[in-house]
């Protein structure tokens, strides 16, 4: 797997999501391995804004020609934005997974939940033990 696939900025969590950590704020999509398993995606199931989530809980899902996946929060807080544009365009996931394809935007509530997340290489290491 090519270092390209996992972006050194973002932060990760075992179930392949991603998290963008700018402040008090996250952007969270999946990754390019979770998109790579699921295949085509073909519709998105979006959480309304001013949700309040914890961390692990599943907000949404993801349904392919393969599966129907849940989306899980990587941390606790409030959902203050989604991506409607993947209603109408859910192939973004799997073309642009850590740009156009971000799923949510979390103002989390509890920044110690964020050194449970991985860094880059600790989840290619979860990859090639997988």
């Amino acid at each position: 797997m090519s270092d390209a696939n996992i972006p050194s900025n973002l932060k990760y969590t075992s179930d392949h999501e991603w998290a963008l950590v700018e402040g008090k704020k996250a952007v969270v999509g999946i990754t390019f391995h979770a998109q790579q398993t699921l295949g085509d995606v073909v519709y998105v199931e979006l959480p309304a804004v001013g949700r309040k989530v914890t961390k692990g809980e599943a907000f949404g899902t993801v349904e392919s020609v393969k599966a129907v996946s849940e989306l899980f929060s990587p941390l606790s807080g409030t959902i203050i934005r989604v991506n409607e544009d993947l209603t109408a365009e859910p192939e973004t996931l799997n073309s642009d997974p850590y740009t156009d394809g971000w799923i949510i935007e979390i103002e989390f509530s509890d920044s110690k939940e964020l050194n449970e997340l991985l860094d880059a290489a600790a989840y290619a290491k979860l990859l090639q033990n997988s």
